[in-house]
Protein backbone atom coordinates (compact mmCIF):
# COMPACT_ATOMS: atom_id res chain seq x y z
CA UNK A 1 0.00 0.00 0.00
CA UNK A 2 1.73 3.41 -0.80
CA UNK A 3 1.70 5.71 1.59
CA UNK A 4 2.47 10.00 1.89
CA UNK A 5 4.42 11.57 3.80
CA UNK A 6 2.17 14.46 4.77
CA UNK A 7 1.64 13.01 8.30
CA UNK A 8 1.13 10.32 10.68
CA UNK A 9 -1.90 9.58 9.81
CA UNK A 10 -1.50 8.18 6.59
CA UNK A 11 -2.61 6.29 4.85
CA UNK A 12 -5.89 6.59 5.19
CA UNK A 13 -9.20 4.88 5.69
CA UNK A 14 -10.49 6.28 2.39
CA UNK A 15 -7.10 5.40 0.88
CA UNK A 16 -7.14 1.78 1.87
CA UNK A 17 -10.93 1.39 0.33
CA UNK A 18 -9.37 3.05 -3.10
CA UNK A 19 -6.70 0.51 -3.04
CA UNK A 20 -9.11 -2.43 -2.13
CA UNK A 21 -11.41 -1.50 -5.01
CA UNK A 22 -8.59 -0.85 -7.35
CA UNK A 23 -7.33 -4.51 -7.14
CA UNK A 24 -11.14 -5.56 -6.66
CA UNK A 25 -10.71 -7.14 -3.12
CA UNK A 26 -13.15 -4.98 -1.59
CA UNK A 27 -15.90 -7.57 -1.07
CA UNK A 28 -13.13 -10.10 0.44
CA UNK A 29 -10.71 -7.79 2.32
CA UNK A 30 -11.67 -5.14 5.86
CA UNK A 31 -10.02 -1.69 4.72
CA UNK A 32 -9.56 -1.40 8.06
CA UNK A 33 -7.14 -4.30 8.83
CA UNK A 34 -5.20 -3.15 6.08
CA UNK A 35 -4.75 -0.07 7.50
CA UNK A 36 -4.08 -1.15 11.23
CA UNK A 37 -1.33 -3.11 9.91
CA UNK A 38 0.08 -0.57 7.42
CA UNK A 39 0.12 1.94 10.73
CA UNK A 40 1.16 -0.84 12.58
CA UNK A 41 4.62 -1.26 9.88
CA UNK A 42 5.01 2.04 9.45
CA UNK A 43 5.30 2.84 13.40
CA UNK A 44 8.02 -0.19 13.67
CA UNK A 45 9.54 1.73 10.83
CA UNK A 46 10.02 4.83 13.02
CA UNK A 47 10.67 3.18 16.11
CA UNK A 48 13.45 1.30 15.00
CA UNK A 49 14.78 4.06 13.86
CA UNK A 50 13.85 6.56 16.68
CA UNK A 51 15.94 3.26 18.79
CA UNK A 52 19.20 3.74 16.60
CA UNK A 53 19.47 7.53 17.41
CA UNK A 54 18.32 6.68 21.24
CA UNK A 55 20.97 3.72 21.58
CA UNK A 56 23.89 5.97 19.61
CA UNK A 57 24.02 8.05 22.42
CA UNK A 58 25.38 5.65 24.79
CA UNK A 59 27.41 4.57 21.33
CA UNK A 60 25.72 1.35 20.92
CA UNK A 61 23.29 0.07 18.08
CA UNK A 62 20.03 -1.44 19.09
CA UNK A 63 21.43 -4.84 18.64
CA UNK A 64 24.53 -4.55 20.67
CA UNK A 65 22.21 -2.92 23.59
CA UNK A 66 20.09 -5.93 23.26
CA UNK A 67 23.16 -8.84 23.02
CA UNK A 68 24.95 -6.76 26.63
CA UNK A 69 21.36 -6.64 27.94
CA UNK A 70 20.70 -10.42 26.74
CA UNK A 71 23.80 -11.84 28.42
CA UNK A 72 23.27 -9.78 31.53
CA UNK A 73 19.97 -11.44 32.00
CA UNK A 74 21.16 -14.66 31.61
CA UNK A 75 24.21 -14.37 34.39
CA UNK A 76 26.67 -12.87 31.61
CA UNK A 77 27.13 -16.03 29.93
CA UNK A 78 26.16 -17.39 26.64
CA UNK A 79 27.19 -19.61 23.18
CA UNK A 80 27.35 -17.54 19.81
CA UNK A 81 24.35 -19.61 18.86
CA UNK A 82 22.09 -19.15 22.50
CA UNK A 83 22.74 -15.49 21.69
CA UNK A 84 21.40 -15.82 17.75
CA UNK A 85 18.38 -17.60 19.29
CA UNK A 86 17.64 -15.28 22.37
CA UNK A 87 17.78 -12.20 19.62
CA UNK A 88 16.32 -13.90 17.07
CA UNK A 89 18.88 -13.55 14.92
CA UNK A 90 20.98 -15.07 12.43
CA UNK A 91 24.74 -16.29 14.03
CA UNK A 92 26.34 -14.26 11.05
CA UNK A 93 23.98 -10.83 12.78
CA UNK A 94 25.59 -12.02 16.25
CA UNK A 95 28.96 -12.62 15.50
CA UNK A 96 29.11 -8.86 13.87
CA UNK A 97 27.66 -7.53 16.91
CA UNK A 98 30.03 -9.89 19.23
CA UNK A 99 33.16 -8.48 17.08
CA UNK A 100 31.85 -4.98 17.36
CA UNK A 101 31.17 -5.41 21.59
CA UNK A 102 34.58 -7.00 22.31
CA UNK A 103 36.42 -4.27 20.35
CA UNK A 104 34.35 -1.85 22.52
CA UNK A 105 35.47 -3.70 25.47
CA UNK A 106 31.63 -4.63 26.62
CA UNK A 107 31.78 -8.58 25.81
CA UNK A 108 34.82 -10.94 25.37
CA UNK A 109 35.30 -14.39 23.67
CA UNK A 110 36.34 -17.47 25.79
CA UNK A 111 36.59 -21.24 26.24
CA UNK A 112 33.17 -23.19 27.85
CA UNK A 113 33.96 -24.23 30.90
CA UNK A 114 31.91 -26.95 30.01
CA UNK A 115 33.08 -27.82 26.85
CA UNK A 116 36.66 -26.76 26.29
CA UNK A 117 36.34 -26.86 22.54
CA UNK A 118 33.08 -24.49 22.51
CA UNK A 119 33.04 -20.65 22.79
CA UNK A 120 30.64 -18.52 25.20
CA UNK A 121 30.76 -15.17 25.00
CA UNK A 122 31.54 -13.27 28.38
CA UNK A 123 29.75 -9.75 29.48
CA UNK A 124 32.61 -7.54 30.62
CA UNK A 125 32.90 -5.77 33.99
CA UNK A 126 33.09 -2.75 31.68
CA UNK A 127 29.79 -3.88 29.35
CA UNK A 128 28.20 -4.51 32.79
CA UNK A 129 29.15 -0.75 33.85
CA UNK A 130 28.02 0.34 30.62
CA UNK A 131 24.70 -1.02 30.95
CA UNK A 132 24.42 0.26 34.63
CA UNK A 133 25.17 3.73 33.23
CA UNK A 134 22.85 3.48 30.57
CA UNK A 135 19.70 2.55 32.57
CA UNK A 136 18.64 5.41 34.44
CA UNK A 137 18.06 7.42 30.89
CA UNK A 138 16.78 4.46 28.71
CA UNK A 139 14.46 3.28 31.14
CA UNK A 140 13.33 6.64 31.61
CA UNK A 141 13.02 7.15 28.21
CA UNK A 142 11.05 4.35 27.58
CA UNK A 143 8.51 5.28 30.44
CA UNK A 144 8.06 8.68 28.08
CA UNK A 145 7.65 7.17 24.76
CA UNK A 146 3.86 5.54 26.46
CA UNK A 147 3.89 7.93 29.05
CA UNK A 148 0.18 9.20 27.52
CA UNK A 149 -1.14 5.95 28.50
CA UNK A 150 -2.38 4.91 31.46
CA UNK A 151 -2.26 1.81 33.23
CA UNK A 152 -5.08 -0.07 31.79
CA UNK A 153 -4.38 1.41 28.26
CA UNK A 154 -0.94 0.01 28.51
CA UNK A 155 -2.50 -3.55 29.80
CA UNK A 156 -5.01 -3.66 27.11
CA UNK A 157 -1.91 -2.92 24.44
CA UNK A 158 0.31 -5.30 26.06
CA UNK A 159 -2.52 -7.71 25.25
CA UNK A 160 -3.43 -6.40 21.97
CA UNK A 161 0.69 -6.69 20.83
CA UNK A 162 0.34 -10.29 21.51
CA UNK A 163 -2.27 -11.50 19.86
CA UNK A 164 -0.93 -8.86 16.48
CA UNK A 165 2.64 -10.85 16.98
CA UNK A 166 0.85 -14.53 16.77
CA UNK A 167 -0.25 -13.04 13.23
CA UNK A 168 2.65 -11.82 12.24
CA UNK A 169 3.93 -15.42 10.33
CA UNK A 170 0.97 -14.36 7.94
CA UNK A 171 3.59 -12.09 6.35
CA UNK A 172 6.19 -14.73 6.09
CA UNK A 173 4.34 -18.41 5.72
Amino acid sequence: MATSSASTESPTLAQARKQLRHYELEAEIDPQAVLVAVRLISAGTRLNQAAETHFARFGLSTGRYRLLAALEDRDGELSPSQLAEELAVTRATVTGLIDGLEQQGLVCRRASAEDGRAVVVVLTARGAHKLREVAPEHFGRLQSMVGELTHKERTTFLDLLERVNQGIAALTD
